[in-house]
């Protein structure tokens, strides 16, 4: 559902001079096996010792600890306890993942799709249920909050694994009007300096709150609305953007934009005059999942990876490298205050209560709402002339930017 960013930890330490002997001894250690003390009560991790099995695993880029400035690589701690080798691979989107899976061109044996596609890849039969006595530290450690969700209700098919808000990020020395609701990503006095989502689920959702609806509404007439709503809003938007989004604001390029909560540390590290909104109409709250495609090669080896990943320390690395809140009550334990009461990584329970998941949508709907974002990015009448250079370059740019963007992500990982 998002495009990922790098090592939180970082950032933080940019923003708030983090001392890392304040941290547990575990996120401190390095990645060689007697260096970490994981849960293997309820569990065989050596089952598959030796006999020379393997799995596929397919996550978003940039979304697992890989290693950095010491701290865990999850796939080779994961290997060197199983004995089980892992061929990891990535995707940008949940589309991509699920049309790689729809063409049967690859198998998979573990998948990270967000809430919304999970319930579709439920219905159209794409992915197991799940044997849990194979995955104990789900009843042990994932909060209940995160079970039985929309997507899942009966909670067969997913385990939770990172999930988080969507907010507004503004710079706090251009920005003097109060940031509280989404109509400010339509004010005129910001025309220019306001960026938008490039995606359709996103921007309508967006929308359809600001208009008082639900973001997962099927009425033809509130989706017209949003759209008319959405083509208003391009005479002061600069650009749409998903990843663009840290060069712009971190360099005070633009002012305003909806993003996920989860990136806002890295980019206040770049400018630290960025901060954080909630709207009070509301927002998505998203979660990313952890699921078995149907056609899997080793499932019992599969559901052994995904209890891996809810080892507290495990987690606790994850959220250090990626940045987003885990559903792990052992990870958020072990996490010094500062990072729990950051209310853009955990908001407080009434920002949750007015917050609304993503679930997937009919395909009359789907095909509807993707119609009419066409519309609304192919509308020339509520375009500002001035801005169609920006857009003429950012055109030029994309190409170069889709494949230097990691590598500089990763690099600003170096940064101290």
């Amino acid at each position: 559902m998002k495009k990922r960013v790098l090592s939180l930890i970082l950032a933080l330490c940019t923003v708030f001079s983090v001392c890392f002997a304040s941290l547990p001894a575990a996120a401190a250690a390095g990645s060689s096996k007697t260096k970490y003390s994981f849960d293997k009560s309820g569990i065989d991790y050596q089952k598959f010792k030796g006999k020379g099995v393997s799995i596929n695993v397919y996550n978003w880029g940039l979304y697992i600890a890989e290693g950095e400035d010491g701290g865990m690589n999850v796939v080779k701690e994961f290997e060197e306890l199983t004995g089980i080798k892992v061929n990891y691979t990535m995707y940008a989107t949940n589309e991509e993942m699920y049309a790689k899976l729809k063409s049967g061109g690859a198998k998979y044996d573990v998948i990270f799709p967000s809430d919304y596609m999970v319930g579709r890849m439920i219905e159209e039969d794409m992915i197991l249920p799940l044997d849990f006595d194979n995955i104990p530290n789900y009843d042990r450690y994932i909060d209940d909050s995160f079970k039985n969700l929309e997507y899942d209700p009966q909670n067969l098919y997913s385990v939770p694994y990172t999930w988080g808000i969507v907010g507004i990020l503004y710079n706090a020395d251009l920005v003097k009007k109060p940031v509280d609701s989404w109509d400010i990503l339509w004010d005129p006095d910001y025309t220019g300096d306001i960026l938008m989502f490039n995606n359709s689920r996103d921007a309508f959702g967006i929308a359809l709150k600001r208009l008082g609806y639900s973001m997962n509404t099927t009425d033809k007439k509130q989706l017209q609305e949003a759209a008319e709503s959405l083509k208003k809003q391009k005479t002061v938007v600069q650009a749409y953007v998903m990843d663009e989004i840290f060069d712009k604001l971190g360099a005070g390029e633009a002012a305003i934009a909806p993003y996920y909560a989860g990136d806002y540390p890295l980019i206040k590290a770049d400018n630290p005059a960025i901060e954080f909104a909630v709207p009070k109409e509301g927002t998505n709250r998203f979660v990313d999942a952890v699921c078995i495609p149907k056609d899997c090669n080793n499932k019992e080896a599969a559901e052994l990876f995904i209890n891996f990943l809810c080892d507290p320390v495990v987690g606790y690395e994850n959220f250090l490298t990626i940045g987003y809140s885990s559903p792990n009550k052992g990870t958020y334990d072990m996490l010094p205050d500062m990072y729990k009461k950051n209310e853009a990584l955990y908001p407080d329970q009434q920002v949750l209560d007015n917050a609304e998941g993503f679930i997937n949508l009919d395909t009359e709907t789907n095909e509807y709402t993707q119609q009419l974002w066409t519309e609304v990015l192919s509308d020339d009448q509520h375009v500002n002339k001035w801005l169609i250079p920006i857009f003429i370059t950012a055109a030029l740019g994309a190409s170069l930017y889709i494949n230097i963007s990691r590598t500089v992500k990763k690099r600003r990982g170096t940064y101290k």
